[in-house]
């Protein structure tokens, strides 16, 4: 704030001279926010029902496609799928306590006049006079008809189901027949040899499958299992007696013979080799047949085609019942006949395997064998196990099955607040292994990337990594003191590093720090190439800075003195350049939550250091001086020589936060997302920022206010100096400063020593704009109000003084443009060089104006200050104001209550340059006193490390060889 009031250190007060009260900073600092996205729930879509009698084989177009979003709680609690539409789907068919209930609207069983709707009805005498009577059953002995859907997907796409009129009697041939007919392929007469033939080329499929959430109608149901019914199997009854589990659906599909045994026949096959055995619908025609109450209880229908003849007896049931085997068996026979073929091919790989003979009593060697050979995949990277922590529960191999793979220990539920536990792909057990160890990042095109989670022991290479780095194949990659691992990626086709950069024969990475050279054992280099290696990091050109995290407080902390101190002739952004490569630093090479803390540490040193040089300042300007002793105003070159420091904090303050602001964007794009301290982290990055902030706005404030407190002296020199003196010839623009009126002067050299100032610092362009925009904002404002103010008593408002005021204005708007401010210059004197304009107008002229000319002529003047420079306008002696200068009723109480001062508080807001910063940390270092500060640091942070160490282990800074 540039309140003028003294801060618990001395810094001087200007409220004599009206300064504002405060600064605007408007600071592009990143503001964090978590966005939630609200998904809209999809609206339910109802499956369209074809109950009605069309005939047309033309298939129905497919319907809408449906996508519903639900809870993760409530689609547990259903078993993966809605509790009520399970439900529904489960008991669509059921019997309502007597039988089957028909599923469909109006017509339906139950519910009158629904006998006139489906013409299969009229059939039902026929259906029963041809199928044999079946076992008594006690709840079905007055079953009422019920409905079927069959649907007709094998048919045609985009065909949906016809309802069909069936009983518990009803086998499947006579359904395949009624569904034909009602989906108009039945070409022939019932009965005859064309339908006969029609029949036989479909089946009646028992399809099992997951509903889409439009319910059994949608076009997205897919069947995932299927089998055939026999030709004599009651549809009705396999329906009521075999539910499907909660979240399955059953349907009836028509589909061609030849397709649904193929179907079912691959069905049967991918249940076969997972070794798990055919589900309990396996397609076994004798044991569905007698559970269902087929062929195996009663003979089949006329017509049926399939079965044993009429009249076999008990002969055929007895002989059905011994070949009713279970599933279980048969699977079991399978799972034998497919470990002895492994068990064979395992001893064939086996050394002496030849003579070895195969007892029957040592299977578990054997499976464990065939456990050993194992196959890496082809297709998927994967991670090579070389050391585990439990042989007996380790794996070998472990398969990326997604993009991105974590590893962790993984658990119940988090520590906080038993929130669910983070998903974990590879589960370790040991006991230093994180929930969230590590994760892996391998895309399409290599290479892949492998990020360790905060406060997880992860090596790469042998080396601690503590950041995001590449992962190419054959990399060693160790979680923890018991775990290692190599990458494999079967996808680049030996595309990657002929030799493990692991090995000794090439060096491994680097710990920061510049005694790395010596330290490093595993580069296979001797001690003399690694001297020399150290020689030319110390002396090197390359912007670096290595530093362990114990030497960081002495770096930095010498870093700011010497910038404080102003030792050397380091360029003017030395320093930000300096503590740039230690945020580099810590950023690339230190661990995670190194970063904010270096920042908050860093912005405390710049804030001490910025403070301290106010307070000297402010003790060399005392605002109050012993009496009897003048105060000595400050000259463009004493005001040049104290500026100075804060200048060159405040551009190097300026480069640093721009830089700081990048680097804390890619820690925020690297960073783990799921990680709980990044929050923290990220909090103590803006204060470090917020900081940095106050440094810059602290800068400026008390540079504007010294640079105004010498213009303060100066200024009315403008309204006062006769720029035409005797013999003098006015200087053209672009003129020098000695060519200048010496009224002139004074005010031009402040100026000129801010312009040099700015420039020697490297301000940052867009805060020199701003602070000589404040210094023309506080020069318009001081001249107005002295304007206005000395128009009162004395004879001043006339057009001769007005024309001197005009040139001397002119001249410093010329020398301005000159030095490349005009632009910002006629902004901010507009409103001074309109009221001097009012006042060079030739009084035979103003007195022919009207105030409605006058306040459109001068519009930035208010009603009061254009009242004021009218009422007081000399015209002569004796004569006043004409009555066309009054003001109209309107704005006389604008004119009354205004103020004709300018205020000082509606200066423009600092605002903090946006961009990249202007620190190059690439290439070699050019400037010599920078390169001769960086070798000092090099060399003070090996001494440090090398203090450390007992005496007979310390060397000297090694001495790089000539050229």
């Amino acid at each position: 704030m540039l309140s003028g009031e003294r801060k618990e250190g001395g810094s001087p007060r200007f409220g004599k001279l009206h300064l504002p009260v405060g600064l605007w900073i408007n600071s592009p600092r990143k503001q964090l926010a978590k966005l939630g996205r609200r998904w809209p729930s999809a609206a339910s879509v109802k499956s369209s029902s074809s109950d009605t009698g069309s005939r047309s084989s033309e298939p129905l177009p497919p319907p809408p496609p449906h996508v519903e979003l639900r809870r993760v709680g409530a689609v547990k609690a259903a078993g993966g799928a809605s509790g009520s539409r399970a439900k529904r789907i489960s008991q669509l068919f059921r019997g309502s306590g007597t039988g089957a209930t028909g599923s469909g609207g109006a017509g339906g069983p139950g519910t009158p006049g629904g006998a006139q709707r489906w013409a299969s009805e009229k059939k039902l005498p026929e259906l029963s006079a041809g199928v044999a009577p079946e076992p008594p059953l006690a709840t079905r002995a007055t079953a009422p008809p019920g409905v079927l859907k069959i649907f007709g997907a094998g048919l045609a796409s985009g065909a949906n189901y016809k309802s069909v009129l069936a009983t518990a009697r009803s086998t499947a041939r006579e359904l395949v027949a009624e569904a034909l007919e009602r989906y108009g392929l039945a070409g022939s007469p019932a009965g005859s040899p064309g339908e006969s033939s029609c029949v036989d080329a479909f089946a009646l499929c028992d399809a099992l499958g997951r509903p889409a959430a439009g319910g059994m109608g949608s076009g997205d149901w897919r069947a995932e299992h299927l089998r055939v019914l026999g030709d004599s199997e009651r549809p009705l009854l396999v329906q009521e007696l075999w539910r499907a589990r909660p979240g399955w659906a059953r349907r009836f599909e028509l589909r061609g013979r030849e397709e649904a045994r193929r179907l079912e026949q691959e069905a049967f096959g991918a249940a076969d080799s997972d070794g798990t055995g055919a589900p309990s619908w396996r397609p076994q025609k004798n044991r569905s047949r007698a559970a269902s109450g087929g062929a195996a209880l009663a003979s089949p229908g006329p017509g049926s085609g399939s079965g044993p003849p009429a009249g076999t007896g008990g002969k055929e049931r007895s002989e059905n019942l011994s070949l009713r085997r279970s599933v279980s068996e048969l699977s079991l026979q399978g799972r034998r006949r497919r470990q002895q073929e492994r068990r064979q091919q395992a001893l064939s790989m086996a050394p002496g395997a030849a003579d070895a003979q195969i007892g029957p009593a040592d299977p578990g060697d054997f499976d464990q064998l065939t456990q050993c050979l194992i196959q890496a995949p082809s297709n998927r990277p994967y991670f090579l196990l070389l050391q585990g922590y439990q042989d007996a529960q380790d794996f070998v191999v472990y398969v990326m099955t997604r993009e991105q793979h974590v590893f962790g220990r993984g658990g119940n539920s988090s520590a906080r607040g038993g929130s669910p536990a983070p998903y974990v792909d590879t589960f370790l057990n040991a006991p230093d292994i994180l929930p969230r160890h590590c994760t892996v990042r391998a895309g399409p095109e290599p290479p892949a990337m492998v990020r360790p989670s905060r406060g997880a022991p992860v090596t790469h290479n042998g080396c601690l990594l503590l950041r995001e780095a590449e992962l190419h194949p054959g990399d060693l990659l160790g979680l923890g003191e018991h775990f290692l691992f190599m990458y494999k990626d079967p996808r680049t086709g030996g595309s990657g590093p002929a030799r493990p950069s692991w090995l000794p024969a090439r060096p491994g990475a680097a710990p920061p720090g510049p005694g790395w050279a010596f330290s490093c054992r595993l580069c296979g280099r001797g001690l003399q190439e690694r001297g020399e290696a150290l020689a030319a990091y110390l002396d090197g050109r390359e912007p670096v800075l290595r530093f362990r995290p114990r030497e960081e407080e002495a770096l930095l902390g010498e870093i700011v003195r010497a910038a404080a101190a102003g030792a050397g002739d380091l360029p003017p952004l030395g320093p930000a350049t300096l503590l740039a490569l230690c945020v580099q630093h810590s950023a690339r090479e230190l661990e995670l939550g190194h970063l904010p803390r270096l920042l908050g540490r860093l912005a405390r040193l710049i804030k001490e250091a910025v403070w301290e040089k106010i307070k000297e300042i402010g003790d060399r300007q005392p605002e109050n001086h012993p009496e009897g002793v003048p105060e000595v105003p400050l000259t463009p070159e004493a005001v040049s020589v104290e500026l100075r420091p804060l200048m060159l904090w405040m551009a190097n303050t300026t480069e640093l936060l721009s830089f700081v602001q990048e680097k804390v964007l890619e820690m925020e794009k690297e960073a783990d997302q799921e990680d709980p301290q990044l929050c923290n982290d990220l909090e103590l990055c803006d204060e470090a920022m917020a900081l940095l902030d106050e440094v810059i706005m602290c800068t400026f404030q008390q540079s504007v206010y010294y640079l105004t407190k010498t213009l303060y002296s100066t200024l009315p020199a403008l309204l006062d100096s006769n720029p035409f003196t005797a013999g003098a010839e006015l200087p053209g623009p672009g003129a020098d400063l000695g060519a200048m009126p010496p009224g002139l002067r004074p005010t031009l050299g402040v100026f000129q020593a801010a312009l040099e100032l700015t420039s020697q610092c490297e301000l940052h362009p867009d805060l020199v704009s701003q602070t000589f925009g404040y210094l023309f904002f506080f020069s318009n404002a001081s001249l107005l109000n002295s304007l206005m103010e000395r128009g009162q008593g004395r004879p001043f408002y006339q057009w001769s003084r007005a024309v001197q005021i005009r040139t001397n204005l002119d001249l410093v708007l010329d020398w301005l443009q000159g030095a490349g401010l005009g632009d910002i210059a006629t902004e901010f004197f507009r409103k001074l060089s309109i009221a001097v304009n009012l006042l060079c107008v030739p009084r035979t002229s103003l007195l022919k104006a009207s105030w409605s000319s006058l306040r459109t002529d001068h519009p930035t003047l208010t009603p009061a200050q254009l009242h004021h420079l009218l009422s007081h306008y000399q015209l002569g002696p004796g004569r006043g104001p004409p009555p066309a200068w009054d003001p109209p009723p309107a704005e006389r109480d604008a004119v009354d209550t205004g103020d004709i001062f300018e205020s000082f508080s509606s200066h423009p807001p600092l605002i903090l340059p946006l961009g990249s910063s202007r620190l190059r940390l690439t290439g070699p270092v050019t400037d010599d006193a920078l390169h001769r500060e960086l070798r000092r640091l090099r060399r003070l942070l090996w001494d440090l490390e090398q203090q450390e160490l007992p005496a007979n282990h310390r060397h000297g800074p090694p001495v790089a060889p000539p050229p």
